[in-house]
């Protein structure tokens, strides 16, 4: 006898044994009584055994086919672990690390990953809002959304958006602004500033051209900071328009040119790691369906 048998000749095999018929075979494996019929002789003829007798109440077991029995099994349950295991392959687990920017990763990011949550249960998402800290090249994380695209080291980045900003204060203090909200003279304004670890900021190359060396009301480190101060009325700010107006900041009707992209950040060694991917794709959807939110444009009346 062959040693050969194939899991396509296998579970024929196994159907017909333990169904006892070809129409219950059939049945089973979702075929037709002659195909299965034609199987089994084609099996027969290349092992050159009877593997069954026929019966005018059924298929019964030669001795032959009672010693293939085992095999048979075997083959079966080895497709059964291949196919769990294929399974487990294909589910989209383990710990995905995202270094982003504190301005994105709580009004927009965290809100969005209850929909990534419930399609991949297994997954486990890290948030790293300390970006400064975080270098994708020596695997701090996995991936990045931030406003400046990485210039070295093996990463692979793509822009995804626009955050657009916009020169904001509070209501009070454009209520109490000499010339109102249009006026472009800034002589008598407060701005709220950036420290100097700041400075290459667009917006902080606007407001100091703006400033001219005159003091600053408040010099920040942070975002979140900036935009508290203008909601206190300090002075004015350059601030992301879905941030500001979120807040209920009043814009300011001057364009400063500070808006910045979005960049979407992998290291090129898990491009095609299925749970990076995932996660990757999602933060490219939410920030593709906030696109209008977040570069602050407005739709006019239709």
């Amino acid at each position: 006898m062959s040693d050969e048998l194939l899991w396509d000749d296998a579970k024929v095999f196994l159907a017909v044994a333990r169904c006892g018929t070809l129409t219950g075979a059939a049945r089973q494996l979702g075929g037709g009584v002659a195909t299965i019929s034609r199987r089994i002789e084609r099996l027969e003829a290349a092992l050159q055994v009877p593997l069954f007798a026929r019966h005018q109440s059924g298929y019964r077991l030669t001795d032959e086919g009672e010693a293939l029995l085992p095999r048979a099994e075997v083959l079966e349950e080895a497709a059964r672990v291949f196919s769990a295991q294929a399974s487990i392959q294909n589910e989209t687990m383990g710990r995905v690390r995202l270094a982003t920017a504190e301005n994105l990763a709580n009004p927009l990011i965290i809100p969005s990953l209850p929909t990534l949550l419930r399609a991949h249960p297994k997954l486990e998402i890290e948030i790293i809002t300390d970006v400064a800290a975080v270098n994708l090249h020596s695997r701090d994380a996995d991936l990045a959304l931030r406003m400046i695209k990485p210039d070295r080291g093996n990463i692979r980045a793509r822009r995804v958006g626009s955050l657009g900003f916009g020169l904001y204060a509070s209501s009070d203090y454009f209520k109490q602004r000499i010339g109102g909200r249009e006026n472009e003279q800034f002589n008598q304004d407060q701005f709220i500033g950036w420290s100097e670890a700041q400075s290459h900021l667009p917006a902080a190359k606007w407001i100091d051209n703006v400033v001219r060396g005159k003091p600053y009301a408040l010099v920040t480190t942070t975002l979140s900071a900036q935009l508290s101060a203008a909601e206190a009325g300090i002075g004015m700010a350059i601030l992301p328009h879905f941030l500001a107006e979120q807040s209920g900041l009043v814009r300011h009707t001057i364009e400063v040119n500070a808006n910045q992209p979005i960049w979407l950040a992998i290291h090129n060694d898990l491009a095609n790691s299925r749970r990076v991917r995932v996660v990757a794709d999602h933060l490219a959807q939410v920030v593709r369906d906030a696109s209008e939110r977040l570069s602050g444009f407005v739709r006019g009346p239709d």
